[in-house]
């Protein structure tokens, strides 16, 4: 363990016998208390959700949910956000410092070379039906990806492991937009060289071939950009702790990235945003949201997109999200009903003290569905975005495991079945 010993123990008594447990201090965050010695004393500790438990180490972001602070390798999201972009970001997690101008340069040039899929994989999406889900289209293909780059599997090869992830970071937005072009008929359009990463994803997804003077709107790419960056990482989440899981194993890099989609598409996870645009459409109209509101205090409706499991306080990506938001409705001017109910939503919960006070404040999520919706992106498709840019934090985090030593995830239980019994023949049950 690389954490620092405070010198500090915890004592813990087992049928009259003590334990000395050693506690660790990390460079932010609560001190940990190493538990390994009860596994000798043959107990378990008992931990559900894994809501005490610190699994690994980490150096890649820190989240105090009680101030409200996100850090992807110290630096604040908010300065990332503003100050930015999403690939800079990506540098950042995936190597632990900012690029200079010259490092910049030449990971942009190194993504922007990797864009492209094999064209086997065009093909594979023939064996999906039109009206499958994209999310489930997305595991797939992602998961199919290790028997076409089957040339950099081998974990233990750091330059294997470097090109991996500059694979996945470079081909998850073509991937993701072609489960979109599969899922409404339309040819797949290929990555253009000429835009950057927001560009040429808005580009794949909304482009057609007879359109060539088809021209991405600046401020819907520098949202796009946003979204991803405010997404990329967000320290030992259900879908980042599946990825370091299946990593543990050996598994390729592939495999454990199409774990973490499929962890990410559980809608307690990545379908927050999806569920904020459906209690939209179950409010109906903007009239209806005092009634709704009352409601939801008196806990006879759930309010989605309002308040966050971590951030006690508030998200610190909303602020930057609404910003975000209120530039894409400007600059688009949509008369759209629904994202007229959201705002009447907003309203309310900044300013009746109900909320207020339980500081049920809109998230990351909120604010995201209505841009999404607003550009043009369907519902089904928010979920696999959000792996889109989530994918360079999984990698990340991969990437970190494999650098040290670490073992296998194994998590104990608590037995509550069967004592053992003789089996019964069939003839006599």
């Amino acid at each position: 363990m690389s954490g620092t010993s405070t010198g500090k123990k915890a004592v813990l008594t087992l049928n009259e016998q003590q334990i000395e447990l050693p506690i660790y201090s990390g460079t932010l965050g609560p001190d940990v208390i190493d538990v390994k010695d009860i596994l000798a004393k043959d107990h378990f500790t008992f931990d559900p959700g894994f809501m005490a438990t610190a699994a690994c180490e980490s150096k890649i972001t820190y989240i105090d949910g009680d101030q409200g602070i996100l850090l992807h390798r110290g630096y604040p999201i908010a300065q990332l956000a503003d100050q930015s972009d999403y690939l800079e970001v990506c540098y950042l997690l995936l190597n632990g410092e900012l690029p200079t101008s010259e490092q910049k340069e030449e990971f942009v040039k190194l993504v922007t070379n990797h864009t492209m899929v094999h064209d086997q994989i065009r093909k594979f999406f023939d064996g999906f039906r039109r009206d499958a889900h994209p999310m489930a289209v997305m595991c797939g293909v992602v998961g199919a990806l290790s028997a076409f780059y089957h040339d950099a599997l081998d974990v233990n090869n750091v330059d294997h492991r470097n090109i991996t992830a500059i694979r996945l970071v470079a081909k998850i937005p073509t991937i993701a937009a072609m489960c979109y072009k599969y899922s409404v008929g339309q040819p797949f359009m290929y990555p253009r060289n000429d835009l950057n990463y927001a560009e040429n994803f808005l580009y794949m997804m909304f482009a057609v071939p007879a359109d060539v003077d088809y021209k991405v709107n600046p401020i819907l790419a520098k949202a796009m950009d946003r979204i991803f960056t405010l997404h990329a990482d967000h320290e030992q989440n259900a879908s980042t702790s599946t990825v370091r899981l299946a990593g543990s194993t050996g598994a390729n890099p592939y495999a454990c990235i199409a774990a973490g989609i499929a962890a990410l598409w559980g809608p307690a996870h990545g379908g927050a945003n999806e569920a904020v645009l459906k209690m939209l459409d179950e409010i109906g109209s903007v009239d209806k949201v005092p009634e709704f509101m009352e409601k939801v205090k008196t806990k006879e409706v759930k309010l989605m997109g309002f308040g966050h499991r971590v951030y006690k306080n508030f998200d610190p990506r909303a602020k930057v999200m609404k910003e975000t938001c209120d530039e894409v409705l400007a600059a688009l001017g949509i008369n759209d009903p629904q994202l007229e109910l959201a705002m009447k939503l907003e309203e309310i919960a900044l300013n009746d003290p109900y909320f207020v006070d339980r500081k049920l404040y809109p998230n990351v999520d909120f604010y995201s569905g209505i841009i999404l919706k607003a550009i043009g992106i369907p519902t089904s498709m928010f979920t696999v975005i959000f792996a889109l840019a989530r994918t360079v934090g999984w990698i990340s985090h991969w990437l970190e495991m494999h650098s040290s030593a670490y073992k296998i995830g194994r998590p104990r239980q608590l037995y509550t079945g069967s004592l053992q019994r003789d089996f019964t023949p069939l003839d006599k049950r």
